[in-house]
């Protein structure tokens, strides 16, 4: 099953007033070669997840432009079929094993089967956008009868995947007209699309509303309605509770950060309501393992009975907290990382993928490679106000400059122009 998501009008003039002027007249110049054109992205879930996320944002904002755009999310018939995808999403983040015959059919058969959908609803599109591994191999079975530039984006990390997984994937790639990959260290070698690999890194919307300004009593009040004590400093680490994320790192990163400020407390925040996760639960049971109880140790998992929409919620924190955390060990990009900074907050990230594109190391942000350094950092910014005002404001400059939602719809435009021309 595939459903059309809708969205209402969005205003394109307040995203391009944030932008340096010759950047806002590139996108409309780029705008203007698609006013002719259908534009389809289709991903595996309608909420939940960075690409959810970017897609909500810059569907209307290609709309406002001029740009006839859509978005389709799948719903496969077999409930297992997030389990293997995500299996495939560790795989291919570096996790060692293999699929089983039975794991790999109901990949395809479930693929074959919204194939057949998109067939039956009359979808069509100029240019198609299918995202993640979840849709990969819907690129060969739309090939029969579906015209359009065909794109695969995606968006993990690359580095050092199963290689046993990807000798299956990768040929899968050559039903596409371009492969869009976040970062120049994410690009396989051999893939075999016919325009090659474009980088187009993620980014975020700085008018949703985990992202716009929030007064800090709004933010204190929705943190002490949560149970955190505004008077005490906060460290908050904001990502579904999933093994890349490390939350048992951050865990241990605070208790030593705590051995020179008593008062600190921790949150970690991993509402997420993304149906292509099914581990969350069961990391969520280990990291509460791992606090001990500490009731210094905030972890929000559950997005009902809150009293703030998520959103809210992930805003208010990061905007009350004195130092923000993102220890992955893996991390395509990280959205959180640019969305904290955009809060002119000091936030440490795990040195690894996405992340060292966001941070520059000592200027907008600390790059860590473990608990230990995590910690020192921590207790330093805790201690020096003006340290932690200084590298706010460059973290907020630095995602204005790299990171908002109409450099990555320009990006877009730009992989669709070399991949339609690369059909031809």
């Amino acid at each position: 099953m595939i459903d059309i998501i809708e969205y209402p009008t969005a205003d394109a003039e307040i995203y391009l007033d944030l932008l340096p002027l010759e950047t806002a007249q590139q996108l409309a110049v780029n705008a203007g070669q698609f006013k002719t054109d259908s534009v389809l992205h289709i991903n595996s879930t309608a909420y939940g997840g960075g690409v959810a996320e970017i897609l909500h944002s810059l569907v209307p904002l290609s709309n406002a432009l001029g740009i006839k755009t859509q978005r389709a999310v799948i719903t496969p018939k077999n409930p297992r079929f997030f389990d293997v995808t995500k299996r495939i999403h560790n795989m291919l983040q570096g996790a060692e094993g293999e699929l089983s015959d039975e794991e790999l059919d109901i990949y395809f058969e479930c693929l074959d089967g919204i194939a057949d959908d998109v067939r039956e609803n009359g979808l069509s599109a100029d240019v198609w956008f299918f995202h993640d591994p979840q849709l990969l191999p819907l690129g060969r079975l739309l090939d029969r009868g579906i015209a359009g530039t065909k794109l695969w984006v995606v968006h993990i990390d690359l580095t050092s995947p199963n290689r046993w997984l990807m000798d299956r994937l990768m040929p899968l790639t050559e039903a596409y007209d371009l492969m869009v990959c976040s970062l120049d260290d994410y690009a396989p070698a051999g893939a075999p699309c016919d325009a090659g690999i474009f980088i187009a890194p993620p980014a975020i919307d700085p008018f949703a509303p985990k992202n716009r300004e929030m007064p800090r009593h709004k933010a204190a009040d929705i943190a002490r309605a949560l149970g955190i004590d505004v008077s005490r400093p906060l460290v908050t680490q904001v990502s579904r509770f999933d093994v890349w994320k490390d939350p048992w790192g951050v865990i241990d990163a605070y208790r030593q950060a705590k051995k020179s400020h008593p008062g600190l407390q921790l949150a970690l925040l991993g509402l997420s309501q993304a149906n292509d996760d099914p581990e969350g639960e069961q990391v969520l049971r280990s990291v509460s393992e791992h606090a001990d109880s500490d009731p210094d140790i905030h972890l929000y998992f559950s997005p009902y009975n809150l009293p703030a929409t998520n959103d809210e919620i992930v805003n208010a924190l990061q905007t009350h907290s004195q130092v923000l955390v993102q220890k992955s060990t893996r991390e395509g990009f990280g959205l959180t990382v640019s969305e904290g900074m955009w809060k002119g907050k000091p936030l440490i990230g795990g040195n690894v993928g996405g992340i060292r594109l966001q941070i520059v190391d000592g200027e907008s942000g600390y790059l860590v490679d473990n608990a230990r350094q995590a910690g020192e950092r921590i207790a330093e910014l805790l201690v020096d106000e003006e340290l932690r005002a200084e590298i706010g404001r460059n973290a907020r400059d630095r995602v204005r400059r790299k990171f908002l939602m109409p450099r990555l719809l320009n990006d877009y435009l730009r992989a669709a122009q070399l991949a339609r021309s690369a059909a031809r």
